[in-house]
């Protein structure tokens, strides 16, 4: 699929509607999970540049971080490389009242470092006859785990990849790695297909979303996160502000006592 038009992207202003009300929904999702104990783990995968950061951003910007909280684990360590592949995520796995969203995933061992050549053939095929394993424990367990995949065409990529690297707010995202992606897009493809052939399990399925739009996948993943998560409207108890007490005397210290941080705003100001 080539990257859509202008024209075929979602307008901005349905786009900012739909949003809103969205992230007031994963706000009663988030109180829910809370109220009941639930565990939640979602997974994003996909290419680079396909939208998963910007995506997590949007789900998690109205969210308390003390409930949901996103992983995005560097490279192993020597250490951690000598480890069981999947014992530095299950540390980071949630516990009771939780969500955690995983920005890529131990799906890593089927993807770069599979077609970067990171991990031995051996390590490759034991991982994917552990996965969905592993997974169905998770779930056995009564952890709730949602996949997702953004899907990206190479045209689009590139484009994105050409605009990063025009932006200093962004060209730190861009790696050797990424431009590696572009050579390799036809392993990555291939990767990609053997790892949900593996992984695609009833118990964790696969959801892949189209991002060429950035805004329809946005929206696209999280009313379908959404709808497969059986949440209700928690009922919280009303908040009753209490009276200010009258003053017993306090004064507050001088100014010059403390060392307040300059107004740089006021040099804004014409």
């Amino acid at each position: 699929m080539g990257a859509r038009g202008e024209a075929d992207r979602l307008p901005r202003k349905v786009y900012e509607k739909e949003l809103f009300r969205l992230q007031a929904e994963l706000v009663k999702l988030q109180e829910w999970v809370r109220t009941e104990g639930t565990r939640v783990v979602v997974i994003f995968e996909g290419r680079d540049a396909a939208g998963k950061g910007s995506t997590i951003k949007r789900v998690t910007e109205y969210l308390n971080p003390r409930v949901a909280r996103i992983v995005a684990l560097p490279v192993p360590t020597e250490r951690q490389r000598t480890e069981w592949y999947f014992q530095r995520y299950v540390q980071h796995l949630p516990a009771a009242g939780e969500i955690v969203l995983f920005d890529r995933s131990w799906y890593n061992r089927a993807g770069v470092e599979r077609v970067m050549g990171y991990c031995t053939k051996q390590e490759y095929m034991r991982f994917l006859h552990q996965c969905p394993i592993f997974e169905r424990l998770l779930v056995e367990d009564g952890i709730v785990l949602a996949k997702y995949w953004f899907s990206v065409s190479d045209a689009e990529q590139e484009r994105r990849f050409r605009s990063r690297s025009d932006d200093p707010m962004r060209r730190w995202k861009l790696s050797p790695i990424d431009m590696e992606s572009i050579a390799r897009w036809e392993d990555y493809s291939r990767a990609k297909d053997e790892m949900l052939v593996h992984t695609d399990i009833p118990e964790a399925p696969w959801h892949v979303i189209e991002s060429d739009d950035k805004r329809r996948a946005r929206i696209n993943m999280i009313a379908h996160l959404l709808s497969i998560i059986p949440y209700y409207e928690v009922q919280r108890p009303p908040l009753n502000f209490p009276p200010r007490p009258p003053s017993k005397g306090y004064e507050r210290l001088p100014r010059e006592m403390q060392s307040y941080v300059p107004d740089h705003a006021a040099t804004l100001m014409p």
